[in-house]
């Protein structure tokens, strides 16, 4: 069977990326079995004859109503499908969706019916808010990298400004690289709207990447790529601060003037960047 990506190399670089991300995250150890989701927004790349691919799926209902995804397209993971797998064959572990008219359900259109995330209507919701916000943004991960899940075991971490604080103060390129802070839900049940809810409320109040108690991190951003960094670069932090108290001592970290020289030399960002 023709795949969709056949002749389209701006489409298959992005599927290409998105497999190399996913080979990131499993190399990582952040990916364990099925662990984590993608979802990137590939409506630009979609030209005509794409728009007339019949479905491969029934209608599938996402569970909410969310407007601004009207004939939007999507390639999603696959649901109980594992990031080592996608990273070699990304359109047998997932999928490209197109969103219907009635902006509440959707079909499969290529290259397998492969089922999207379990977590799709978040990821969808996250997708939706982006575009009614007028941001570039194009791309979810969710991922579960050990460093930032382990302090998030400690009550201390559960708020948003601490962690943050002592994250940026690790290294100077995660307070360059990560500008918009990390915002923080407590632990709810995967899977579940309240879940969802939570992570949408994090994004709206302009965080980009968003930990989850217990459980993992979700980031948004212009690309898979870019997204990935923003977790990598907050990770890496943590990761210093834990080689640290290994050490036997609670790392100084930056100053906070130290870290106001950085925001403003490098003028970096407070709020997420719209289209210009």
């Amino acid at each position: 069977m023709k795949s969709i990506l056949e002749n389209r190399p701006a489409l298959e670089r992005e599927i290409d990326q998105i497999a190399e991300v996913a080979g990131y995250l499993w190399q990582k150890g952040w990916a364990e079995r099925n662990g984590g989701n993608i979802t990137v927004n590939i409506t630009e790349f979609v030209d005509d004859e794409i728009k007339a691919l019949p479905a491969i799926s029934e209608v599938k209902q996402i569970g909410c109503t969310l407007p601004n995804l009207k004939n939007c397209y999507f390639y999603c993971k696959g649901t109980g499908k594992r990031m080592r797998d996608l990273a070699r064959w990304p359109m047998e572990n997932g999928s490209i969706i197109r969103i219907l008219d009635d902006c509440a359900s959707y079909v499969i259109i290529a290259d397998n019916p492969v089922n999207p995330t379990s977590e799709l209507p978040a990821h969808l919701s996250l997708h939706d808010y982006l575009i009614a916000t007028g941001t570039d943004y194009k791309a979810a991960i969710h991922t579960h990298p050990i460093e930032l899940v382990a302090m998030s075991h400690n009550p201390r971490f559960l708020d948003s400004k601490e962690i943050t604080r002592v994250l940026w103060s690790m290294i100077p390129e995660t307070l360059a690289f990560a500008p918009l802070a990390l915002g923080v839900v407590p632990y709810e049940m995967p899977s579940s709207i309240a879940l969802a809810d939570a992570t949408l409320e994090q994004v709206k109040n302009n965080y980009d990447a968003v930990l989850w108690e217990k459980h993992g991190v979700t980031c948004v951003g212009p690309d898979v790529m870019q997204a990935f960094d923003v977790i990598d670069v907050l990770n890496k932090s943590a990761n210093i601060y834990m080689c640290a108290k290994n050490m036997g001592f609670e790392p100084d970290g930056m100053t906070d003037a130290a870290m106001t020289e950085i925001q403003e030399v490098f003028n970096l960002p407070k709020v997420r960047p719209t289209k210009k």
